[in-house]
């Protein structure tokens, strides 16, 4: 059976298997390797600075001659946060108290402070501040700049750049996670939309996989669907078309893949880890996002803290997790993945797991065994 739909159609693909936009994993060598192979890649640009991103697009360039995608943040909440005045002391002024209850953490656990000057040469000093309204800005005029063919909010409704993306023919689609923040997208005159449920990786829906899909389809009528949340294997693309998507976003399946650009001892903790190993937690980015359980994410539930929101919760984990990875601590920073990791075996070339998709999703539908 054909997976053939209007999807590829859009986007110029074989296949409607699109990768992830996982941000920092989703790296020019792997987003290379999936548009190589059939399928769309995209680039997971999140905290990608202006010049790294414009790096990244090119690098994808001389790796790939097919279609690929971008994907960047643009929550509302970060550009409303000025304008936000709520009871009690704001993020800023919570700030220096959670800094030195990370600093806490990381003397228990025995992690030595990277060097400030080393987090500052990781970040160009001209460019914007991470997850900033003027960062997200910044990035988007890259993107604009660079004519990537497809555009993805992973966060956000892309509506404000529309004019601008369509006049340099990229195709646009924007994730979500609740059927009004489908039809709230779809007003923009997107391409496509991306359905993905609380099972999924990284920030997600509060609403389940199997029951999102289905409502999105029905709420964005002619407007193809991609479903996503928990989906690693040809089974759960072949269901994804049973609830009326048109293709599949998938990340976790590509993060136990040669090509990710995340560490070998986080590609380790997905093959270790089972259906019940992943957290929702505020505690990396400042928005609700789902990683896998780790001593950090344990140490704010245990000590009853809440977190800050985006993007001060990142000046307070940023640190520790740098630490972190430095000194190769799974147990501190194993890094996000969704609920379907516990099907994921061995760490393999994108190829082959493209294949295994692919053909695995073509043999249910003719079986019909789901």
């Amino acid at each position: 059976m054909s997976l053939h739909t209007r999807v590829c159609d859009i986007l110029g693909i074989e296949y409607p298997i699109v990768l992830a936009g996982m941000g920092g994993a989703s790296g020019p060598e792997l987003v290379a390797a999936v548009s190589n192979a059939g399928g769309l890649g995209v680039l997971g640009a999140a905290a990608c600075g202006p010049k790294q991103l414009r790096a990244w697009i090119r690098r994808t360039r001389e790796l790939t001659d097919k279609p690929f995608g971008v994907d960047t943040l643009l929550p509302a909440s970060v550009r409303r946060a000025a304008e936000l005045r709520a009871e009690g002391p704001t993020p800023a002024e919570q700030l220096p108290d959670l800094q030195a209850f990370a600093r806490d953490f990381m003397v228990r656990e025995g992690l030595a402070p990277v060097d400030p000057a080393q987090l500052r040469q990781a970040r160009d000093p001209d460019e914007p501040a991470t997850f900033t309204a003027e960062f997200f800005d910044a990035q988007m005029e890259v993107v604009i700049e660079e004519r990537v063919p497809v555009y993805a909010s992973g966060l956000g409704n892309p509506g404000p750049w529309m004019e601008r993306l369509r006049a340099n023919g990229t195709r646009v689609m924007a994730v979500v996670g609740a059927v009004r923040h489908a039809i709230q997208v779809k007003s923009s005159g997107l391409d496509i939309i991306v359905a993905q449920g609380h099972d999924g990786g990284g920030h997600n829906s509060p609403i389940g996989t199997m029951a999102l899909i289905p409502q999105v389809v029905d709420a964005v009528g002619d407007t193809p669907v991609l479903g996503a949340g928990g989906i690693v294997d040809g089974r759960g693309v072949a269901a994804a078309f049973m609830l009326g998507a048109e293709g599949v976003w998938i990340g976790s399946a590509f993060l136990a893949s040669e090509e990710a650009n995340i560490f070998d001892f986080q590609k380790q903790a997905i093959v270790d880890a089972t259906e019940e190993g992943t957290v929702v937690s505020r505690t990396v980015t400042g928005k609700p996002a789902r990683i896998i359980r780790s001593k950090w994410t344990d140490y704010w539930v245990r000590e009853d803290r809440d977190p800050l929101p985006m993007p001060y919760q990142g000046m307070v984990a940023g640190p520790v997790m740098a630490a972190a990875n430095r000194d190769r601590r799974g147990d501190v920073n194993p890094g996000f993945a969704g609920q379907g990791i516990g099907m994921i075996r061995a760490v393999r070339p994108a190829a082959e797991i493209f294949r295994d998709l692919v053909q695995g999703a073509e043999r249910t539908l003719e079986t019909r065994r789901f």
